[in-house]
């Protein structure tokens, strides 16, 4: 994501953020950072993607869109992927 791109949090975001304890910078850090591991292009109003960045040893996903019109990235949720539905890099899902 462009270093440009203004970053803009959803309230949901916010909300689960706190609950899940997980920063604005943490959440900036893996953005920046973070390999692109699901991509939702259908997805409106913008399409979206899903992003493993980490925190030091801990591994958080972020879902971001992405509004080309006002260049800026949509924080949609963060959370810390469950092991028990990721695979160890926490890049694919088990099946």
């Amino acid at each position: 994501m462009g270093a440009e791109q203004r970053i803009v949090f959803r309230v949901h975001a916010i909300r689960r953020m706190f609950e899940r304890q997980i920063s604005v910078d943490d959440v900036c850090e893996a953005l920046a950072t973070g390999q692109i591991i699901e991509e939702y292009p259908e997805d409106v109003p913008y399409p979206s993607r899903l992003v493993l960045g980490r925190t030091g040893n801990r591994p958080i996903h972020v879902v971001a869109a992405h509004n080309r019109d006002d260049e800026e990235v949509v924080v949609i949720t963060a959370y810390e992927p469950d092991p028990a539905q990721w695979d160890r890099e926490f890049k694919r899902r088990k099946t």
